[in-house]
């Protein structure tokens, strides 16, 4: 009674590795081989379509022989963590980074991949995971919208995410392929519009920073949040700091990256 579970399930094994590496596994008996090019090239061209999708910048720079080689090694061999398809870019982008992880720890390159390919992926690949983001932030804070910058506690949006690349990710494409990072990091904002549409746009390095201050310090006022980042930047006049953060604050809650203040609780 148990051969022939243990039989189908051998045979399983055996037809997906063949699916996964076609040229190095052969398929197992009793399969029709035009039946298996079909499953074949189904699988494949949907794992392809799906990555060159959410990632349509390095695609189109690699070219189709370098990405669909790619996608084949992915495939191949790469042992996903969920079979969830919007999260196919996801492991996608793991695979890249155990990749890189592997070529590091043994000093080569035999897969010729551009040095800015895995800061890349994860600038394509954060875009969605913004977009598929479920955070809300009107469920946990009572905000007030038009409340003082300065003496209130300003709060950050969930949907606004500070992102701090070596590689110049968002100019990189089929004609600009650096060889070497610039001198100083690419620091980005994305964040999500009321009308779910995702932007991308620079910071200046304090601009940057308070944004992650926002983050990791929620109890501060921008009062404070502004003196501390004055402080780390030795910047000798805190009340002229103080003055242009306020203008810079005001900004970030024009465009919902700072959509208001913490409500004070009147029962406090």
């Amino acid at each position: 009674m148990l051969e022939a579970p243990d039989r189908l399930r051998a045979q399983q094994f055996a037809l997906t590795r063949h699916l996964r590496d076609p040229q190095s596994s052969p398929a197992p008996e009793g399969f029709e081989e035009r039946r298996l090019a079909i499953y074949r090239d189904l699988l494949f061209n949907n794992i392809e379509g799906l990555l060159s999708g959410n990632f349509p910048v390095i695609s189109e720079l690699l070219g189709e022989r370098r990405w669909k080689a790619l996608v084949r090694d992915f495939f191949r061999d790469y042992r996903c963590h969920t079979p969830l398809f919007p999260e196919i870019a996801r492991e996608f982008l793991r695979y890249l980074e155990v990749r890189a992880d592997d070529e590091r720890a043994h000093d080569q390159h035999a897969h010729d991949d551009p040095a800015f390919l895995l800061e890349l992926a994860h600038y394509e690949w954060v875009e969605l995971a913004l977009q598929l983001a479920e955070a809300d932030l009107h469920a946990d804070i009572d905000i007030d919208v038009a409340g003082d910058l300065l003496d209130a506690v300003p709060v950050l949006s969930p949907l606004a995410w500070p992102l701090a690349y070596a590689w110049p990710v968002h100019r990189i494409g089929p004609d600009f392929q650096p060889e070497q990072p610039p001198p100083t990091p690419t620091l980005l904002l994305l964040r999500r519009q009321a009308d779910g549409v995702v932007r991308f746009s620079e910071l200046s390095p304090l601009a940057f920073r308070l944004v992650q201050r926002l983050g990791e310090s929620p109890q501060l006022s921008g009062r404070e949040q502004l003196q501390a980042l004055a402080a780390e930047a030795g910047h000798g006049d805190g009340e002229a700091f103080v003055e242009q953060g306020a203008a810079l604050l005001e900004q970030m809650r024009s465009n919902g990256v700072v959509p208001g203040v913490r409500r004070a609780n009147p029962f406090a």
